[in-house]
């Protein structure tokens, strides 16, 4: 199964934010659509970074109630692992596995066209292994 699939069936909608509002904002924003990441916008750039609830939490670790008057800039992560529509739900598993990332915006000819999540990807391999189930028991059942 190829990303372009997972997102045929969960849409193509991402919640972004400009990396200029605030992380109360970002908070908000991610209670709202009951998401854990935001993809950041710049004022040029569709993606110039992601801000999780993992960053938030470190945040109020450190500067408590204070996190949430900083900059979604503050926190982001610049450095963003992305995915293509072609990228299989097995390269999505090692690429979320070797970079300790939840969710993967998913970019087409410089565009941003999506974004997966580590349940997407869970979901879509229990789908799979459901499939190779029942053609294994279609084959027994056939001898």
């Amino acid at each position: 199964m190829y990303v372009t699939e997972l997102l045929a069936s969960k849409g193509h909608d991402v919640a972004t934010i400009s990396k200029e509002r605030s992380v109360a904002d970002a908070v908000a924003i991610l209670k709202e659509h009951a998401i854990g990441a935001l993809v950041v916008t710049g004022a040029n750039a569709p993606l110039v970074g992601i801000i999780s609830e993992r960053d938030v939490v470190r945040a109020l670790a450190i500067h408590a109630d204070q996190a949430l008057t900083l900059r979604v800039s503050d926190l982001m992560t610049a450095d963003v692992t992305t995915c293509g529509l072609s990228t299989t739900v097995t390269e999505l598993m090692g690429l979320m596995t070797a970079q300790r990332v939840r969710h993967i915006p998913v970019v087409d000819e410089s565009q941003l066209v999506g974004m997966v999540s580590i349940g997407d990807v869970v979901k879509a391999r229990l789908q799979e292994l459901e499939h190779d189930k029942q053609e294994l028991l279609e084959y027994v059942q056939a001898r």
